[in-house]
Parts: structure tokens; C-alpha cells; sequence
């Protein structure tokens, strides 16, 4: 039976810095194509849980050591990331600390929510949407396009 053809797998954390005010969330500005601010994350390594996969994004991009608190969300529309289909497990978590650009991340900010750049790289700006509505209710991400 051949192989089958499937979608890149990936992992992204919105990081709460818990040592700022209002904890605010930290986001690169992308090296690489596609440009643009984004949530720290990357692609899952074959024989990684996601989990780990987030932690380990988040300190190669940002040097910082996080807590993973809520599964936000999985985004897996075709149409995500122009670098072809790409499915995302996107998780809440904190830090404290000041993070620091690194690996493929060439400036690295934090925000608060009613003050983010622009532009938005993927579809971040559906998942800080969904991740403002978390804050404010505490509802993980509707299921989207059922």
C-alpha cells in the first residue's frame, strides 16, 4: 500500500509574558517568506509530540522557556500558508522573561492585543481573533469550516 500524501504538520504558541502588565503576547517579525509579523512556531520533526514541538519553537524564535496552558486550536485551511497545505496546532502558554529574535525569526516584539502589526502573516489574524475571544470568555476556537 503506497504512502499516503498528507499535509505538513505544525506548531505555534501565543506566549503570554506573565511579568509585563496586561500580559502581553509575543510575535515575530518572519525572516523568510512569507513576511510578516506571526506567532512563534514551526514545523513538527518526524518522531516529535506537537506539545514538545511548540516548546521547542518557541525557544529557538523568541529564547524563551514556556508553559503550555490551552490547545487554542487546530487551523488547517488549504489556504493558510501559500507555501502549500499546512496544519497548525496553535496553544496558549506563558513565559516570563524578554524574548530575543533568534533562528529564522528577524525581530521579535511583544503586544498587547488592541495594539498588533501589521501585516499578519498565514492566518494569524483569524487565530489572534479567536485567541482574544479566549481571553475575554475563556472558549477555545469554534470549529471552523463544519
Amino acid at each position: 500500500m503506497p504512502k499516503p500524501v498528507t499535509p505538513l504538520l505544525a506548531a505555534d504558541a501565543i506566549i503570554e509574558l506573565t511579568d509585563y502588565p496586561d500580559r502581553p503576547i509575543v510575535l515575530i517579525e518572519r525572516a523568510n517568506p512569507p513576511y510578516g509579523w506571526a506567532i512563534p512556531g514551526g514545523f513538527v520533526d518526524v518522531g516529535e509530540i506537537i506539545e514538545l514541538a511548540a516548546v521547542r519553537e518557541a525557544k529557538e524564535e523568541v529564547c524563551l522557556d514556556i508553559s503550555l496552558k490551552a490547545l487554542l486550536g487546530i487551523y488547517s485551511d488549504p489556504r493558510r500558508d501559500n507555501r502549500g497545505h499546512t496544519i497548525t496546532a496553535v496553544y496558549v502558554a506563558e513565559a516570563s522573561g524578554t524574548p530575543k529574535a533568534a533562528d529564522d525569526a528577524k525581530n521579535c516584539q511583544f503586544f498587547n492585543l488592541n495594539e498588533l502589526p501589521e501585516p499578519l502573516a498565514f492566518d494569524h489574524a483569524q487565530v489572534l481573533a479567536d485567541y482574544k475571544r479566549f481571553r475575554e470568555t475563556g472558549q477555545v476556537t469554534p470549529l471552523h469550516g463544519v
